[in-house]
């Protein structure tokens, strides 16, 4: 599996990218960066982008230190630089955050120079909340304004990024009835997005033959007979076939290419 990066706290307080489960090797670029506001998602619906990310082998950027001081990092604002795409998790408190507005602010402008993808994920907010600044953003905004009374070139930047990156289409956590659902979907998408094939159902069937493999061993050792053996080693067959399809779907190999091969009728495999 492809590591993830993370941005971990350190005693300077400033945070290090490195590989996860290393404290000393170089990190590897990162392809994605999360956007979030962490007292709204960072233990529930983030941590669960996030393992998914991990899942798929997505290569991923997030920022695990609590906020500090007013001013976004240069470091982070570089890790917003270095990625090909950016997630943005809008949520109910996303606007109160003057570190999200800000990296908001930064993703919007590499969208445009550098042409980065953005993601948008509308979670339990709705879009037109964060579009038009209504509700809760409004409110946000009321403060916002207060504080930034002598720098509204800074508010009207935030309130035109919202703009900007919520009339994408997006991901919108009402039309999903998990979240589990939900995410893998957003992994589907940024796969594609990277040029990568996803690979998350055979996975999800190549987990459950593996079980029902592990079930048929140990019954067969409880009561013996060829018909078990034959069925157990049937599964295993299966799941050889499974992970085979696995790789080639991962190598993005077009048709043309195993066009000496035959395809199984009963799987449509190239087998």
């Amino acid at each position: 599996m492809a590591p993830i990066i993370s941005r971990l706290s350190s005693s300077d307080g400033e945070g290090t990218r490195v590989l996860a489960g290393s404290n000393t090797a170089p990190a590897e670029k990162h392809e994605v960066f999360i956007s979030f506001r962490g007292e709204d998602t960072r233990i529930t619906f983030t941590s669960h982008l996030y393992a998914a990310f991990r899942r798929h082998d997505i290569r991923t950027y997030i920022d695990h230190n609590l906020e500090r001081g007013d001013e976004i990092s240069a470091t982070l604002l570089g890790a917003i630089e270095d990625a090909r795409l950016s997630v943005i998790v809008f949520s109910e408190n996303y606007a109160d955050s003057r570190w999200c507005l800000d990296e908001l602010v930064k993703i919007v402008e590499c969208s445009k120079k550098k042409k980065q993808m953005i993601v948008p994920v509308f979670y339990e907010v709705d879009p037109s909340t964060v579009r038009e600044q209504t509700g809760s953003y409004a409110e946000a905004f009321a403060r916002n304004e207060q504080s930034f009374e002598d720098n509204m070139e800074k508010v009207q930047l935030w309130r035109h990024a919202l703009t900007e990156a919520s009339t994408d289409s997006g991901f919108h956590s009402s039309t999903y009835r998990t979240e589990h659902e939900m995410v893998e979907e957003i992994a589907k998408m940024v796969l594609e997005k990277l040029g990568r094939a996803y690979v998350g159902d055979l996975d999800l069937q190549i987990e459950k033959l593996e079980k029902l493999a592990q079930l048929q061993e140990e019954f067969s050792k409880a009561v013996s007979s060829s018909e078990n053996e034959r069925n157990h080693q049937k599964t295993l067959e299966r799941i050889e076939r499974l992970k085979t399809e696995k790789e080639f779907r991962e190598l993005g190999i077009p048709p043309e290419l195993l066009s000496h091969m035959e395809i199984s009728p009963s799987t449509g495999f190239y087998f």
